[in-house]
C-alpha cells in the first residue's frame, strides 16, 4: 500500500465517522477500521499531508497574562522537520525511546511530531515526577534520550545512564533545544517503521500497585483515536480545548491525536491557579467549539457567572468520572448544552461514551463506541453476559488472540505475567465493573478491587462517593470497607473538606445526614474520617492504602473517626 493510499484509507474512515456524527446506530453498523498498510506513520502519512501549505491554526497557546501564540499546521510541520533533523544528528532514530517531559508549550507538540518522523518511541512524562521515578522510568523504558525544560534538568542529576540530554533553555552539560532552529525545515525521510512497531510507552497511575508500562503502536493510538474523535464530536475547522496535564494519556488523546485526526485546532490555556472567569473569557474569545474537562473543573465552573454565554461552544465533554446530575443540569440550563462523558484507560482509546446527539441518561457513561468490541463478562464463570446485567467491562479479543482490537495496547512491556492475566480467556479485562440496561447504556459501578459487601449487600464505593461530593463541605471522598463484627464490613468515608469548612463533629454529622437522606438504608455511610487522601502522582486516590489502614485498626477506633450511631442512635 502506498503512502497516499494509506492516507486516503484513514481519511475515508474519518470522514465516515464525521458524516455519521449524530447517527450512532448507523456509525456502529457501518464503521470499519481502515487498512493503512504495513508501514504507517502518523506524522509522515497523516499530519504532514494535511498540514503542508495549510495556514489554518493547528495549535494556539494562551497564557494567564493574556499573551497568545498561534502556530499554523504548515508551521508545525516545518518546525518539527527541523527538530527531527536535530534528533537524528544527536543519534536518535528508529526504535529509540525518548522521555518527553515538557509542559503545555510548543516544543511538546514539535517534539512528539519530530520523534515520530525519525521512528522513535515516545515516553510522555509528567513534570511532577522526581528523581526516583525517573530512575525507574529510564531503566524500564530503556530511554535513549530526554527532552525537558532547563528547570527540570536537576532531577536527572541522580539518574544514571548514557542517554542524550536535550534542554529547552540553556543548561550546562545539556544539548540546547534551540539549536534545532538552525536545521533545515524540509521534509525528512520516512523511517520505514512497521505499523505494528511501538510508538508510545505510558506508565499507568499505579493506584493499587507498581505502575505498569503500557505499549501502543503506530496503529493503536494514531488510528485507534478515531473512536475518541467520534466521542468528542470533532469536525474539520473546530477549535478544541482539553484541560489535562502533559505526560498522561488523556493529554495525547485530546490534545494531539483526536483533534488532529479531525483537522481541528488544539487550544490550550496555561494557568498557575484555576480561574473560572478567565477560562470563560478565553472560550468566548478563541471561539472554542468543544471543551473536555475533568469533573472538578465543571464543578468549579458552575460556581461562576455563566450568564455571559458559552460563545461558540457546541460540545461539552467530561472525563475521569461521571458528573453529578446537578452540574449537568446547571450547564444545560445556562448554556443549553448537555455535558457528555465517556470511558477509556491508558491501555486503550475512548471505549464507551455518550456520543453527540444521543440521549444522555444520568449516571450512565453511554454506549460502546463504533468499532470497539465491548462486552460484560461474568467474573466467576468467565462468560459473556448478554443483554441487561452486571459484570466486568472487557474487550473481546476474538478467536485470534493476536488480532487485538484496533484501540487496544499490545502489551505491558516486559511483563508477560500481567499481560497474560489482563488478556486471559480471550478478553482484555479492564478491572472495572459496570451494569448495562435494556438499551445498551452502561453505568460504572467501580473497580473490581474496590467493590465490597456490607450486610450481604454489594457496595459500589463510587456510588456513595458521588453522593458525598454533592455536599458543599466535601471536596473529595473515598469509601472503603471498615471491618464490623455484625455486618462483616460497613462503608467508611474518608473525606477532604472544601475551603471554609472545619473537621468538626458538626460537619461530620451534616455530611452523614446528607448521605442518609440521599442513599438507601443498605448503602448508608456508617463511619467518616477527615483525612488527607493519599494520591498517585497523577492525582488519583490510592484506596488500597485506605483499605490497608482499616485492616490495621481492627477492633480499634481511630481518634478522628465519627460514627453514624453517634449522631443517629436509633437508625
Amino acid at each position: 500500500m502506498t503512502r497516499s493510499t494509506s492516507t486516503d484509507a484513514l481519511r475515508a474512515a474519518r470522514d465516515a465517522l464525521i458524516d455519521q456524527r449524530l447517527d450512532y446506530a448507523g456509525a456502529v453498523e457501518t464503521f470499519g477500521w481502515p487498512e493503512v498498510g504495513a508501514s504507517f506513520n502518523f506524522a509522515h502519512d497523516w499530519f504532514d499531508p494535511m498540514a503542508r501549505g495549510n495556514d489554518a491554526p493547528g495549535l494556539v497557546i494562551s497564557e494567564a497574562d493574556g499573551s497568545r501564540a498561534a502556530y499554523s499546521f504548515d508551521e508545525l510541520a516545518r518546525r518539527s522537520d527541523a527538530v527531527a533533523r536535530y534528533l537524528g544528528r544527536l543519534g536518535v532514530g528508529r526504535g529509540d525511546s525518548v522521555i518527553v517531559m515538557l509542559g503545555n508549550q510548543v516544543e511538546l507538540w514539535e517534539t512528539m511530531l519530530a520523534a515520530m518522523k525519525v521512528g522513535a518511541v515516545l515516553m510522555p512524562t509528567t513534570t511532577a515526577v522526581g528523581t526516583a521515578e525517573l530512575v525507574d522510568r529510564l531503566a524500564r523504558g530503556r530511554a535513549k534520550a530526554v527532552v525537558c525544560n532547563a528547570e527540570d534538568t536537576g532531577k536527572f542529576d541522580g539518574v544514571p545512564g548514557d542517554y542524550v540530554r536535550i534542554s529547552v533553555g540553556e543548561q550546562e552539560g545539556w544539548n540546547g533545544y534551540a539549536a534545532a532552529a538552525a536545521e533545515r525545515q524540509e521534509p525528512v525521510d520516512h523511517p520505514g517503521n512497521a505499523t505494528s512497531d511501538a510508538l508510545l510507552l505510558y506508565f499507568t497511575s499505579g493506584t493499587t500497585s507498581r505502575p505498569k508500562l503500557v505499549e501502543h503502536t503506530h496503529y493503536t493510538y494514531p488510528v485507534g483515536h478515531l473512536s475518541t474523535m467520534y466521542w468528542l464530536g470533532l469536525r474539520p475547522g473546530d477549535v478544541h480545548m482539553n484541560i489535562s496535564s502533559p505526560g498522561w494519556a488523556k493529554h495525547a488523546w485530546s490534545n494531539f491525536f483526536a483533534p488532529w485526526l479531525a483537522g481541528a485546532t488544539v487550544f490550550v490555556l496555561n494557568y498557575a491557579r484555576f480561574d473560572a472567569a478567565t477560562l470563560l473569557q478565553r472560550i468566548r474569545e478563541e471561539h472554542v467549539t468543544s471543551m473536555c474537562a475533568p469533573p472538578t473543573v465543571w464543578r468549579m465552573l458552575i460556581q461562576a457567572d455563566l450568564t455571559g454565554g458559552c460563545g461558540s461552544l457546541r460540545e461539552a465533554i467530561s472525563a475521569g468520572e461521571p458528573l453529578n446530575p446537578e452540574v449537568i443540569s446547571q450547564i444545560r440550563q445556562a448554556w443549553s448544552l448537555t455535558i457528555r462523558d465517556g470511558f477509556g484507560q491508558t491501555e486503550m482509546t475512548a471505549t464507551i461514551a455518550n456520543s453527540p446527539g444521543q440521549p444522555v441518561r444520568p449516571g450512565s457513561m453511554g454506549r460502546p463506541l463504533p468499532g470497539v468490541p465491548v462486552v460484560l463478562v461474568d467474573p466467576i464463570e468467565g462468560t459473556v453476559i448478554e443483554g441487561p446485567g452486571e459484570g466486568e467491562l472487557c474487550l473481546d479479543l476474538g478467536l485470534d488472540l493476536s488480532a487485538r482490537p484496533a484501540t487496544l495496547m499490545t502489551a505491558y512491556r516486559d511483563d508477560e505475567k500481567r499481560t497474560a492475566d489482563a488478556m486471559r480467556g480471550g478478553f482484555f479485562h479492564t478491572g472495572d465493573v459496570a451494569s448495562r440496561d435494556e438499551d445498551g447504556y452502561i453505568t460504572y459501578v467501580g473497580r473490581t478491587d474496590d467493590v465490597f459487601k456490607a450486610s450481604d449487600y454489594k457496595v459500589s464505593p463510587f456510588e456513595l462517593e458521588s453522593v458525598l461530593i454533592e455536599h458543599p463541605a466535601v471536596a473529595e471522598a473515598a469509601v472503603v470497607p471498615a471491618p464490623d463484627p455484625v455486618r462483616l464490613a460497613v462503608p467508611k468515608a474518608y473525606v477532604s473538606l472544601t475551603a471554609g469548612h472545619e473537621p468538626t463533629a458538626e460537619t461530620a454529622r451534616a455530611i452523614l445526614e446528607f448521605a442518609r437522606d440521599h442513599l438507601p438504608p443498605y448503602l448508608r455511610v456508617r463511619r467518616l474520617e477527615f483525612f488527607d487522601l493519599p494520591k498517585t502522582i497523577s492525582g488519583k486516590i490510592r484506596r488500597v492504602e485506605l483499605r490497608t489502614r482499616e485492616q490495621e485498626v481492627v477492633d480499634q477506633r481511630p481518634a478522628g473517626e465519627h460514627r453514624y450511631e453517634d449522631f443517629f442512635p436509633r437508625s
